[in-house]
């Protein structure tokens, strides 16, 4: 073996070793969060801590989980969509009306919401490529799209559809929690794996890390991005559909100001707003700490005005954090991983 390579398999590993510690260490940092939350509410309410908020938190997060998982591979690419949740309101939209109106029964109505989602995508993401133009233009135009014909489909009035869509988001007989929660966890798992196992996954990182270079070594960028934002409008359709079986009806409301949650779940999960790094299960996590903080305000009493301060603060800290961890050269948990990458030779000098 030539001195280069022997010289190269430690680095390699010492590099894979700090990947791997400053993963875990991320985790762990979001876990706390978690278990923070928790106690400061259980000391400032007595009806949080129980098995009953719980399953009600589980159960109120499936839309906003399966937008965040769309939305977790745009940012991961170095985009961003500003339509998911009108994209959800038109999807619930188109559900309403051929459930109530057409008299489709829930599957097929169901096909019909994920075609509405995914073609939104799909335009979504040919506009930008074909153009060449920033997904925050493209998006922000679709979004007022989507809400416009979210409000001509449904005639400006909710579909109240009733209990041929509810049995989605009924708890589960001596589970408590949903088939959307169910359908939520399983859609976070196959993301993960998508993103960290297959192709795919490595090419929307590499894109976010240096499109450029991933054109000089011949791969087409192109065919990906755009999957990559028919996928966000396929999770906002699935999440319209679990949406509507929570409120037993179709609201051309729908979803307002959800894509602000979905980013701020994604960014404090650890996705980069600036590409090439990501995490759908830590996406999850950041999720449940925003069903956590928002349930918590809830039921301490806070005023809506209160509620949307915090929330916004977390946003912006979530910003703050995320722009702090770009420019550092070397992830703030470098000091411990320098601990298991040493190399023998290094302690010896």
């Amino acid at each position: 073996m030539s001195p280069d390579h022997s010289s190269q398999a430690p680095a390699s590993t010492a590099t894979e070793r700090r990947f791997w510690l400053t993963g875990v260490l991320e985790y762990v940092g979001m876990l706390l969060v978690i278990a923070a939350l928790v106690l400061i509410f259980s000391s400032l309410s007595d009806r949080f801590l129980n098995l009953r908020t719980a399953t009600t938190i589980a159960n109120q997060i499936p839309d906003l989980t399966l937008v965040a998982v769309g939305m977790t591979f745009v940012l991961v690419i170095g985009g961003i969509d500003l339509s998911v949740g009108s994209v959800l309101a038109l999807s619930a939209a188109v559900l309403g009306v051929v459930m109530v109106d057409w008299q489709w029964p829930l599957w097929t109505a169901a096909l019909a919401c994920l075609g509405a989602g995914l073609l939104c995508g799909v335009l979504n993401g040919a506009v930008i490529v074909g153009a060449g133009i920033p997904s925050f233009i493209v998006t922000l135009g679709m979004l007022e799209i989507a809400r416009g014909g979210a409000y001509l489909v449904t005639q400006s009035q909710t579909k109240y559809i009733g209990a041929a869509v509810e049995p989605l988001a009924t708890p589960l007989p001596g589970v408590g929690v949903s088939t959307a929660f169910v359908i939520a966890v399983i859609a976070v798992c196959i993301g993960q794996f998508v993103l960290n196992r297959m192709v795919f996954g490595r090419y929307c990182i590499a894109i976010g890390a240096n499109e450029r270079a991933v054109k000089m070594s011949g791969i087409d960028s192109r065919p990906t991005r755009i999957i990559v934002f028919a996928l966000s409008g396929l999770c906002a359709a699935l999440g319209g559909v679990f949406h509507t079986a929570r409120l037993a009806s179709a609201d051309p409301n729908a979803g307002v100001g959800l894509e602000l949650a979905a980013i701020a779940a994604v960014v404090i999960g650890g996705t980069s707003l600036m590409g090439g790094r990501g995490s759908v299960t830590r996406t999850f996590l950041g999720v449940l700490i925003i069903a956590i903080l928002q349930t918590g305000l809830a039921q301490v009493g806070a005023t809506e005005p209160f509620k949307r301060l915090i929330t916004g603060a977390v946003i912006v800290l979530a910003v703050v954090i995320d722009a702090w961890r770009h420019r550092l050269p070397i992830q703030p948990w470098a000091g411990i991983s320098r601990l298991w990458s040493r190399s023998p030779t290094a302690d010896k000098g």
